[in-house]
């Protein structure tokens, strides 16, 4: 497996068969378990070949009043060409140095070095220095990863799962009844909201609409006993209540903090479902009948079971993977790969047929421990990488071409365009790493033995508002939106 599951670093060319190697002096400190600094020392007699090479380049084409191209005597045209040659043997012996330093130390890089190439001189005498800190793939002892024994959760799709994601379809197609009395689980409403620190508006999202649960999701907190708040609300007259700020909120000084939010209700309206009529049908995805629709709601519940049951068995193998890795990994990488953390999450719920209220859903609720997931997620990842290299699993063309038609599947969007979205949004290699680490997940799997345990889909009391309390988010995933025709079955099955 690659290292694209973080940031990516240009490959460095060998250096030419031809070219003598430098005879560097190399000290690399170990600062951390993924972090190293580089202290590197060109000898003069290096610097010295790279002068002559470098003059003999340019002696050919070199014009000076006075002679003919080519004639100019060496030592004045290296006189004349200080500046020049001086600037050619720094940025040469800076390249061939850090491709030697990177294939004689094995350093394994998972980032570009932070290398301040300004500051770097090449001396009158003596020899040229310069260092680097670079981050590094961890080194760790492999966990035993054969014959692992994990719990999975099954059941089968009943008829009953059917009638209640059928509902949730007609949910999604009814009509909005105005509402004087107080509003109740299940209804929406439409409401404006304040987010205070005191006397000091943090954030506003005006006239929102939110259906009513338990539990309202924003991007860097939650407000538990939203139901029982709501149920006090009447139009234009505001509520507030004490809701505390996600410890991994954009705004660090707000972390943890308790403000207030302030919620004035416009209105209120119930649902009345609609009748599943011949136009409606059409309109959900041109089924034949009812019959056909039911099948394809019950296809998107074994689709989103089966994410159910890869989530659940990835955790417990994720679990017994990072047990004893108890190494740390350097801040800045963390906050690099929260990022695509949420990315891959998207993906994967997308995949398996989740509709866009359920996904930002998860996403909300990843983005309340974005770090602590990311660090175990790179982790994982670097223990499977290990696997994968061992067991030379590599990704093929046509897994990229399975992956990419399961999501359109979902999405309701061509192949194509889906492809043309992922490399436009710089993800293929976000996909690409869940291809190997899907595929390494499988062989981990093969060795292990399974243990059924009932499973009941969980039934959300959550609502997502996307809107962040500090008015910014860490990081901003697409979640990409299914079309209406072909994904309504699967934005209605909600999970």
């Amino acid at each position: 497996m690659s290292d694209s599951a973080v940031d990516s670093t240009p490959s460095a060319e060998p250096l030419p068969a031809e070219r003598t190697p430098l005879k560097l002096d190399v000290a690399v400190d170990k600062v951390s378990t993924c972090q190293r600094k580089v202290r590197v020392s060109i000898p003069r007699e290096d610097i010295e070949r790279y002068r002559a090479e470098s003059l003999k380049e340019m002696m050919p084409s070199a014009q000076l009043p006075g002679f003919r191209p080519g004639r100019a005597p060496r030592t004045l045209v290296g006189s004349r060409f200080k500046s020049e040659i001086k600037d050619q043997i720094r940025s040469k012996l800076l390249a061939d140095a850090m491709t030697q330093v990177s294939e004689t130390e094995k350093l394994s890089p998972i980032s570009e070095p932070d290398l301040d190439v300004a500051v770097i001189t090449l001396p009158e005498d003596g020899p040229m220095t310069f260092e680097f800190s670079i981050e590094v793939r961890p080194e760790f002892e492999m966990p035993v990863w054969k014959g692992l024994a994990i719990k999975r959760p099954n059941r089968q799709i009943s008829e009953a799962d059917v009638d209640e994601a059928l509902a949730n379809v007609l949910r999604d197609r009814s009509r909005l009844v105005p509402h004087d009395g107080a509003p109740a689980p299940g209804d929406l409403i439409v409401a404006s909201l304040r987010f205070l620190d005191g006397d000091r508006e943090l954030s506003r999202a005006d006239e929102v609409e939110i259906v009513v649960r338990e539990k309202l999701s924003l991007a860097d907190a939650e407000v538990p006993g939203f139901a029982e708040l709501v149920a006090k609300a009447k139009p234009g007259k505001p509520l507030t209540a004490t809701i505390t700020v996600s410890a991994e909120a954009a705004d660090e000084a707000l972390r943890g903090k308790p403000v207030t939010m302030e919620m004035t209700l416009v209105e209120a309206k119930k649902l009345e479902l609609p009748e599943l009529t011949p136009e409606l049908l059409t309109e959900l995805g041109s089924f034949a009948d009812v019959a056909a629709l039911r099948e394809a709601i019950r296809k998107q519940l074994e689709g989103q079971l089966a994410w159910h049951q890869r989530r659940e068995v990835r955790k417990q193998v994720s679990s017994a993977l990072t047990a004893s890795a108890d190494w740390d990994l350097p801040p800045d990488l963390l906050r690099r790969q929260s990022q695509r953390e949420l990315e891959r999450a998207i993906l994967e719920l997308r995949r398996s047929g989740f509709d866009d209220d359920s996904i930002r859903r998860h996403v909300n609720e990843l983005r309340q421990s974005v770090m602590a997931s990311t660090a175990k997620a790179l982790k994982e990842h670097f223990i499977l990488e290990r696997i994968a290299e061992d067991e030379s699993i590599a990704d093929e063309q046509g897994d990229y071409d399975t992956e990419i038609r399961a999501i359109a599947a979902q999405s309701g969007e061509s192949p194509r365009r889906v492809r043309t979205s992922l490399e436009k949004r710089g993800l293929m290699d976000v996909l690409r790493n869940q291809i190997i680490e899907g595929k390494t997940l499988d062989l981990i799997t093969k060795s292990a033995t399974f243990t059924d345990v009932p499973f009941t889909f969980p039934r959300p009391d959550t609502d997502a508002v996307d809107h962040a309390v500090c008015g910014a988010v860490v990081g901003e995933p697409e979640i990409p939106t299914a079309t209406q025709a072909e994904a309504a079955p699967a934005r209605g099955a909600r999970r």
